[in-house]
């Protein structure tokens, strides 16, 4: 079992930065790939950005240069630093961890979820 719980999310201006933080616990050995992933009102979830071991990262093209995606293992804490954010970001921001099944599939953990809004 893995616990996720994500933190960090608010109301700011386009432009602004925000920084989300995931706290994870339980058998945190078994996860492969962490990322954050949104949903916006009405629209599909997305993957935002994901990392793996030892220094792979994905970013979705809307969020390249923009956010940046990291881990701090000390505190087995995931965090998604997100600057000149638009009013496009605005989202329920997810945190996910991803560990592969002895039958060669994957099982998903997700976090509850942090809103977050850009707006003036």
């Amino acid at each position: 079992q893995v616990q996720l719980v994500e933190s960090g999310g608010g109301l700011v201006q386009p432009g602004g930065s925000l920084r989300l933080s995931c706290a994870v616990s339980g058998d945190i050995d078994s996860v492969h790939v962490m990322g954050w992933y949104r949903q916006a009102p009405g629209k599909e979830r997305e993957l935002v950005a994901s990392g793996a071991s030892p220094d792979t990262t994905n970013y979705a093209d809307s969020v390249k240069g923009r956010f940046t995606i990291s881990r701090d293992n000390t505190k087995n804490t995931m965090y998604l630093q997100m600057n000149s954010l638009k009013p496009e970001d605005t989202a329920v921001y997810y945190c996910n961890a991803r560990e592969f099944t002895p039958g060669g599939g994957v099982y998903d953990y997700w976090g509850q979820g942090t809103q977050v809004t850009v707006s003036s």
